[in-house]
């Protein structure tokens, strides 16, 4: 059989146009309801859902599974803050331009537990979606489990530092004088773990949204550092890179739990130095 025989006599290459444009709309098909599969797992509308959550739904009655995070009471006018700082808004700008992130603590004095304690109950009063308050604060004091939170995030950082990386990085990282060394994480007298809890649980034990819980805890982290600063407490923010799942693990976090931020918390020792920062005036 010569070459042209055989290309006339293929069912497949004589009807190539029509496989290659059913495969196309194929695969087009495929994408598009892997994203409508991948909406409706971010936003949690599944079909099904709604129709429970309805008081009328085709199963008769109110699903005892979907309950509201507030206490479906009454409102009551609100006549807006009562509580306010004697100097106001240039008051409050005053204190957090104020604000410095420390990496170098003294041990001693340490802050009274209650101080820590009252600034994580101000955190706790941020806004969240649907009032799920998607955050836990850990305090760490203990000075062996302090030890142990170094070890994990020295040894990631040593890998970041000479791999992970980009070269951009390191560049915006130099003149703050960073490496892969964290000795405030053993010389601050707290370290504050900050997890998102990326769902909840209902009172069966089942799943329980949670919506925009990173934006939520990040508010959070927000006034927790006006708190602190408020307190007369340094602070410095750190999110290290490939440490979370260690850090939940020798914490005994529960699977819902992710980490958001590590802080230390405490006074700035006698050596510390600071940059000065010139503002420019044209932006």
């Amino acid at each position: 059989m010569s070459t042209n025989e055989f290309f006339e006599k293929s069912i497949l290459l004589s009807n190539w146009f029509s496989i290659l444009l059913v495969t196309c709309v194929a695969v087009l098909l495929r994408c598009l309801l892997a994203k409508v599969d991948v909406a409706k797992y971010l936003w949690g509308h599944h079909n099904e859902e709604i129709a429970d959550d309805l008081p009328n739904n085709s199963k008769g009655g109110h699903c005892d599974e979907y309950f509201s995070a507030l206490p479906e009471v009454e409102h009551v006018p609100y006549i807006g803050a009562t509580i306010t700082l004697p100097g106001g808004s240039r008051q409050f700008y005053e204190m957090v331009n104020n604000r410095r992130s420390v990496r170098a603590f003294k041990p001693h004095p340490i802050p009274a537990f209650e101080i820590i304690e009252n600034c994580i109950l101000a955190a706790g009063c941020a806004p969240s979606g649907a009032h799920t308050e998607p955050w836990t604060f850990c305090v760490i004091s203990n000075k062996d489990l302090k030890h142990r939170i170094r070890c994990i995030v020295e040894r990631e950082e040593e890998i970041n530092y000479a791999q992970r990386m980009s070269k951009q990085w390191r560049s915006d990282l130099r003149p703050l004088k960073t490496n892969h060394v964290k000795s405030y994480l053993t010389d601050a007298p707290y370290l504050i773990l900050v997890f998102k809890q990326v769902y909840g649980f209902t009172k069966s034990g089942k799943r329980k949204q949670h919506y925009y819980n990173e934006i939520s805890v990040s508010i959070a982290v927000g006034i927790l550092l006006c708190a602190l600063q408020a307190a007369g407490l340094s602070s410095l923010v750190t999110t290290p890179l490939n440490c979370g799942g260690a850090l939940c693990r020798l914490l005994k976090r529960p699977i819902n739990e992710k980490l958001l931020v590590l802080m230390p918390i405490g006074y700035p020792s006698d050596n510390c130095l600071g940059r000065v920062w010139i503002l420019d005036e044209t932006t």
